[in-house]
């Protein structure tokens, strides 16, 4: 599987759990689990390397986010809710890629 395949599969995902995160819909310990599956399974592709495409680094910078930050936070601090609102929409439907998003591949190391 190549690095676009594996972002366009999991991108759209990652936006539903986030949404549903920030309407009270989903319980942050399940991104969590989504979070450790998708790094687990990234990891046995072994892709090195810079980040290709802005779609995977939002996704990158997404996933960072919700590993990042405790729920509390990203639930309190509008910026943070804000963007990661944003992420979630350019995963979604695209768009103009939300400001401040550096996301960088997870290193095997």
């Amino acid at each position: 599987m190549t690095p676009n395949e594996f972002i366009d599969n999991k991108a759209p995902q990652l936006a539903q759990y986030g949404k549903a995160f920030l309407s009270n819909q989903l319980d942050f310990n399940e991104i969590q689990l989504y979070l450790w599956d998708t790094l687990e399974e990234w990891q046995q592709f072994n892709h090195q390397g810079e980040a290709q495409t802005d779609m995977e680094r939002v996704f990158w910078h997404l996933l960072h986010a919700f590993d990042r930050w405790p729920d509390w936070m990203i639930r309190g601090n509008q910026f943070l809710r804000e963007q990661i609102d944003d992420c979630c929409d350019y995963l979604s439907i695209g768009g103009s890629i939300p400001s401040g998003c550096i996301g960088i591949r997870p290193s095997s190391e």
